[in-house]
């Protein structure tokens, strides 16, 4: 949960309430219209995450990214008593280059934790935004951008759960390829 408020913290530049101190109505009353990025989806993993990121204002993914991976570091060296990096190397991103693209983004964000047999359903899994695209309230994202895409939640909810079978044999065959030499 700390990771996901301090996610949100960061999506909004400059001077803000202290993180400590930082209610999220805070923010929309004094912000709202200044965000530098918007989070789109996410998902977060025992050993990874995923965030589709919309940019807002000119390097805003960059310094996004920056302040959530220091700042949550920084909480968790605290918190566990140990130094040193948290995550590894510089986060990887990828230019979405159309509506296609996106919604099929969107799908294999929510369907990581199924894929990775981490849970049977993408909705029985807490960390990823998938509820919040499935249900009418948002909590940190803004599922609207692509939920805006489809007729319906119901009819994304099926575009995401049809592809549950498809994502499970890409995995299974992703992680029992041999390298040939």
């Amino acid at each position: 949960m700390r990771f996901l408020k301090t996610s949100y913290y960061y999506q909004f530049p400059g001077p803000k309430p202290r993180f400590a101190n930082f209610t999220k109505t805070d923010l929309f009353k004094t912000s709202f219209n200044n965000k530098i990025v918007e989070v789109l989806c996410y998902c977060l993993m025992p050993n990874h995450f995923h965030f589709l990121v919309k940019q807002l204002k000119d390097n805003g993914i960059s310094i996004f990214m920056s302040q959530l991976s220091n700042s949550y570091t920084k909480y968790f060296n605290i918190k566990y008593k140990r130094v040193g990096p948290l995550l590894q190397g510089a986060f990887k991103a990828v230019l979405i280059e159309s509506q296609e693209q996106l919604i099929h983004v969107s799908r294999y964000i929510h369907l990581n934790p199924v894929v990775s047999d981490l849970t049977k359903k993408p909705e029985y899994y807490p960390w990823s935004s998938y509820l919040e695209y499935t249900q009418t309230h948002s909590l940190f994202c803004n599922p609207l951008e692509i939920l805006n895409l489809f007729p319906s939640r119901e009819k994304y909810t099926e575009f995401v759960e049809d592809q549950i079978d498809y994502g499970k044999a890409l995995e299974f065959i992703k992680h029992h390829l041999v390298d040939e030499i």
